[in-house]
């Protein structure tokens, strides 16, 4: 009697990565690919449609990000079991990926035959948090975490605009927003406002 076979979905939209990984997972004898999907959208729709075993969710997807889809997805099928496979080890992201029910978070660089033993195991009912992925976690463990506010700040900053073209924005005074980037910086350990997105984008808070 042969056991049932693991489905996995993967969810990415870079067709050569999404090939590629489909035909290992083609190659193990106890796992068949359902799909892919290449954007959020159609991620929920092949879910819906498969009930997939396990999910590969890419961390940047054309129409939304994979963790935003993989909430989405699990708020119809709380046991549904995600790894997000990205090229980004970003601990705010990693962190929020875990806290929205993610069971892992792999890098792309991971050896195939790696990958695939963490499939294993997420089906199993396990999680799996890489070394790398953990250590990463662990840096900024007990940094303070900037506010939705500071953010905001964060995100117009990167985007080039002045203090006065934030503060217009955001409705609140040029004095505030000085008051925002002051607490940004303290709180990132930047030295002034180029270091400050620099840090914002590498960490995962922001993305440009």
């Amino acid at each position: 009697m042969v056991s049932q076979r693991i489905r996995v979905l993967m969810v990415d939209d870079h067709p050569l990565f999404s090939e590629g990984l489909t035909a290992v997972i083609q190659n193990q004898h106890d796992m068949v690919p359902v799909g892919p999907a290449s954007s959020g959208r159609e991620a929920a729709q092949l879910f819906d449609e498969y009930r997939p075993d396990v999910t590969l969710m890419d961390l940047r997807l054309p129409d939304m990000s994979g963790i935003d889809a993989m909430i989405g997805i699990l708020s119809k099928h709380p046991d549904g079991r995600f790894i997000i496979l990205t090229t980004f080890a970003c601990d705010v992201e990693i962190k929020r990926a875990l806290e929205a029910g993610a069971r892992a978070y792999v890098l792309k660089s991971t050896p195939p035959g790696e990958l695939m033993d963490v499939i294993r195991q997420v089906y199993a009912g396990k999680r799996r948090i890489p070394s790398e992925i953990a250590a990463q976690l662990a840096e900024h463990y007990s940094d303070e975490h900037l506010t939705t506010r500071e953010v905001d700040v964060l995100r117009h900053l990167a985007g080039g605009n002045r203090n006065r073209d934030i503060a217009n924005t955001l409705f609140i005074s040029e004095e505030t927003v000085k008051a925002h980037l002051k607490h940004i910086m303290e709180k990132l350990g930047a030295n002034d406002r180029t270091q400050a997105v620099a840090i914002g984008v590498r960490r995962g808070i922001i993305q440009i």
